[in-house]
């Protein structure tokens, strides 16, 4: 049984300083323990910004995008039904996250009709095609 457990080998005789470490430990401590945003890239082109969002684990049905009054949302969301699993499952240890993600991202410039989303491999993938106006309606995003 000991065997999955996650082992951590602390030995600080060994160990050098790391200023990097010791910067993370002071963030967790003063900020406290959140759980952490998926991430993005924003890459541009000729004609539109790329945005790719890290999304591994969800399907398709569980992640929304929306715009509205200049901004695009991605919420995503995960379920677990704890009761269920636990009678069905002997877990002795479970780290997989479960809850929402949320990131919020201002689209001043971008022509807000023409947007498209796609999910694949679990990157969600929205290309953003630039212009000069944008739309002042809102619209959910349809995810091929």
């Amino acid at each position: 049984m000991f065997e999955l457990t996650p082992f951590v080998h602390n030995n600080h005789f060994l160990n050098s300083y790391d200023p990097f470490k010791a910067m993370e430990e002071f963030e967790k401590n003063f900020f406290g323990h959140q759980l952490p945003a998926f991430k993005t890239d924003i890459r541009e082109t000729e004609n539109a910004y790329v945005l790719d969002a890290e999304l591994p684990g969800f399907s398709k049905e569980d992640i929304h995008a929306e715009v509205r009054n200049g901004y695009l949302t991605i919420h995503a969301e995960r379920k677990a039904n704890n009761e269920e699993n636990s009678k069905k499952n002997n877990y002795i240890r479970r780290e997989r996250s479960y809850g929402s993600f949320t990131r919020t991202f201002t689209i001043d410039g971008i022509n807000c009709d023409e947007i498209s989303a796609a999910y694949k491999s679990g990157i969600l993938t929205l290309t953003l095609p630039k212009s000069k106006q944008h739309a002042e309606e809102g619209r959910r995003l349809e995810i091929q």
